[in-house]
């Protein structure tokens, strides 16, 4: 486990949020919900772990700045530094009861990624990532699959909410051309999880379109520090601004992005 003075301020701040995301999802058919839009819900669980880690954080490392996702950007003295938080990434699921949900915290510095980390409240698993001192799952150091046949390959991806239902034939035909080469195809519902398990390998590669800064930070850092790849789609490397990501190790990273090309 990485013990730096910046991942003990991280996950200092993540376990006391998730401590109340703990307690709110064992009386989650008691939350306030507010709809934000077709699909996509917040919850007053989502806006007091938010607080929390907004207050720990800029205890910690004041005048930092912050991309959050329901308080949106807020400046910092330091324009050097940037939190990037999601403080509830998996919210459908957390409102159904399905305990795959995780708190996602990841720091920029001067525009470039530098750490991450992806707390699931319900599970306790901790994932985190520190430039040049590899990913790690709780105690154990994490890699990214060694395989190379997409035909022996899980995909994990993600799904169109019913929000972004313009979106859902451009996804038919990718999962249609992923399914006709992958071993099977998973959808777990909080792309934050999805990367810290290609970190891990238990996927061997994940793609999504439709995202935001918040949802893929942390884990763009987990998968490149367990030796993995993240790309654009369509293989650039703006993940944070162009909203689709596709990560895997280097063999069927590519392969993925081959069957997902326009035909």
């Amino acid at each position: 486990m990485i013990r730096s003075a910046l991942m003990n301020v991280m996950t200092a701040a993540a376990i006391k949020a998730g401590r109340g995301l703990k307690r709110d999802f064992g009386e989650v058919e008691n939350l306030v919900v507010s709809v934000k839009g077709p699909g996509d819900f917040v919850t007053a669980a989502d806006r007091k772990a938010e607080k929390v880690i907004f207050e720990e954080l800029s205890k910690a490392r004041p005048g930092y700045g912050f991309l959050m996702e329901e308080a949106g950007a807020v400046e910092g003295t330091d324009r050097a530094h940037r939190w990037i938080v999601d403080p509830l990434d998996g919210t459908t699921n957390f409102l159904h009861g399905l305990p795959i949900f995780a708190i996602s915290i990841a720091l920029e510095r001067d525009g470039a990624l530098v750490a991450g980390l992806v707390y699931n409240p319900a599970t306790d698993d901790m994932y985190v990532a520190e430039r040049g001192q590899g990913a790690w799952h709780n105690n154990r150091r994490l890699r990214v699959s060694p395989r190379r046949d997409m035909s022996e390959a899980l995909i994990g991806c993600g799904v169109p909410h019913l929000g972004l239902a313009r979106h859902h034939p451009l996804f038919k035909a990718e999962l249609a051309s992923v399914m006709a080469h992958a071993l099977n195809v998973r959808r777990l519902g909080a792309a934050s999880l999805d990367l810290a398990f290609v970190a891990g390998g238990r996927l061997d590669a994940f793609w999504e379109r439709g995202l935001n800064p918040w949802d893929v930070a942390a884990g763009i850092v987990l998968v490149r520090e367990a030796g993995g790849f993240v790309s654009e789609i369509e293989g650039g490397d703006a993940m944070l601004n162009a909203g689709s990501i596709c990560a895997g190790n280097e063999f069927i990273l590519q392969g993925l992005r081959s069957l997902l090309r326009p035909k």
